[in-house]
C-alpha cells in the first residue's frame, strides 16, 4: 500500500506476495526435497552435487538419495531416527507415510517412483506437476505485475518487472535441472501435459553463476 488503497492493485499484489513462498518451494524444493541448491552461493540448482572429502551432509546427494527405487531421505525409526526429535503424535504422523504431509515426504520418506499420491498420481508426475506449477505461477505473476504499470511509479515498475523476468528464467532453470537430473534415476518420461525442458542436462552441469548478474 505504499503506492495506493486501490483494490485493483491491493488485491492482485497481496495475492503475489502471499503466495510467492510456495511458489518458490514448487520450482526448487518440493514435496521436502532439501538442500539441492549449488555449492558456495546457494543460488541455483546442482542437485547432482557429490562434493568428495567433504562433509557428507554439505552434499544435495545426501539430501535426496534419489536411486533407481525412489528418493528422499528416510528419516524413520528405521532409517536415521531423525523423526524421534518430534514429541507425539508428531513423531507418529511423520513416521508413517500414509499420514506424513506430501509437502514434507521426501524429508522424511525415501519414496518410491511409482508411489501412489493422494491425487492418484506416482511420486514422479506429482514432483514433475509441481515443478511446472511453480513455473506457471513465476509467470502469473509476471501477468499480474504488468497489470499495475498505472499505479507504480516507472523506476519501481520496472525494477520488480525485471526482477520477475530473472525469477522466470531461474525457474525454469531449477525445473529443468532436477527433472532431467531425477529422470536419470526414475527412467521415466516427463508427462506430456507439462512443459518440456529446454536445456540439456550436461549443459546446467556445467554453469559456473557469476552472481554478479543476480544481485
Amino acid at each position: 500500500m505504499t503506492f495506493t488503497d486501490n483494490k485493483e492493485f491491493v488485491n492482485p499484489v497481496k495475492e503475489m506476495m502471499l503466495t510467492s513462498r510456495e511458489t518458490a518451494v514448487d520450482y526448487m524444493m518440493p514435496l521436502g526435497l532439501h538442500h539441492i541448491f549449488a555449492s558456495g552461493h546457494h543460488y541455483g540448482p546442482e542437485p547432482w552435487g557429490d562434493y568428495q572429502g567433504g562433509r557428507p551432509d554439505w552434499s544435495p546427494v545426501y539430501y535426496h538419495k534419489a536411486d533407481a527405487n525412489g528418493v528422499g531421505f528416510d528419516r524413520t525409526k528405521t532409517g536415521s531416527n531423525a523423526v524421534s526429535q518430534y514429541f507425539s503424535p508428531l513423531n507418529n504422523i511423520y513416521g508413517n507415510i500414509e499420514t506424513c504431509p506430501e509437502n514434507l515426504i521426501l524429508w522424511f520418506h525415501h519414496v518410491p517412483w511409482n508411489y501412489q499420491m493422494k491425487d492418484g498420481k506416482t511420486l514422479w508426475e506429482e514432483l514433475c506437476f509441481k515443478y511446472d506449477t511453480g513455473v506457471k505461477n513465476v509467470r502469473e505473476y509476471q501477468k499480474t505485475w504488468d497489470k499495475m504499470e498505472g499505479y507504480v511509479d516507472a523506476e519501481r515498475f520496472q525494477q520488480v518487472q525485471s526482477k520477475l523476468k530473472i525469477q522466470s528464467k531461474d525457474a525454469v532453470w531449477w525445473k529443468d535441472a532436477c527433472l532431467l537430473y531425477f529422470q536419470t534415476f526414475s527412467k521415466m518420461p516427463i508427462p506430456y501435459e507439462i512443459e518440456r525442458p529446454i536445456h540439456e542436462l550436461e549443459d546446467l552441469k556445467k554453469i559456473k553463476l557469476d552472481l554478479k548478474h543476480h544481485n
